[in-house]
C-alpha cells in the first residue's frame, strides 16, 4: 500500500516556479563602497541570475527568477533609500512636461511614470481640450493676452 501511494506523489507539493523577469529599483549610492554592498546583497540572493548597477542614473537593474518587492527589500535592508525604477522614456507619455510627470532628478530622457487621470466618467472630446486651455477657469492656462 505505501508503495502505490508513493508511486502517485501524494506526500510531496511542489511549488509554483517563479517567472524569470527583470526588476528595475532606484538606490541612492554615492561610492564604490555603497555599490559593493547592494550587489553582494543582491547576488546571495536565491535565483538572481546577474546585477547591473549604474550609479549615475543611482540605477540597479536585476534579472532572474525573483520577485519585486523582494529584491526591493533586501536591498532597503542594507540601508540605502530604494524604490522600484519611477521612470520611464519621456516619449512614451502623452505630456512629458506636466507637473505630475517632470522630475528635475530624472535622468536624462525620462520622465515619472504617472497615470493617466480622467476628470470624468464622461468622454473628454478633442475641441474641449483646446476650449480650456485658454479658459480662465483653468490655472495652467495661457496668459499671453
Amino acid at each position: 500500500m505505501d508503495y502505490l501511494s508513493s508511486l502517485l506523489g501524494s506526500g510531496h507539493k511542489y511549488r509554483k516556479r517563479k517567472q524569470f523577469q527583470t526588476v528595475e529599483l532606484k538606490v541612492r549610492m554615492d561610492c564604490d563602497g555603497c555599490e559593493l554592498k547592494v550587489r553582494n546583497a543582491l547576488s546571495s540572493m536565491k535565483g538572481v541570475q546577474s546585477v547591473d548597477i549604474n550609479r549615475k542614473q543611482y540605477k540597479v537593474t536585476v534579472t532572474g527568477y525573483v520577485e519585486p518587492h523582494k529584491v526591493l527589500k533586501k536591498v532597503q535592508s542594507t540601508g540605502k533609500k530604494a524604490e522600484i525604477w519611477p521612470y520611464v522614456p519621456y516619449n512614451l507619455v502623452a505630456h512629458p512636461y506636466a507637473a505630475q510627470t517632470y522630475d528635475k532628478k530624472a535622468p536624462p530622457g525620462y520622465v515619472r511614470n504617472v497615470e493617466v487621470i480622467k476628470l470624468s466618467s464622461q468622454a473628454v472630446r478633442p475641441e474641449d481640450q483646446f476650449t480650456t486651455l485658454f479658459s480662465d477657469d483653468n490655472p495652467n492656462a495661457c496668459s499671453i493676452m
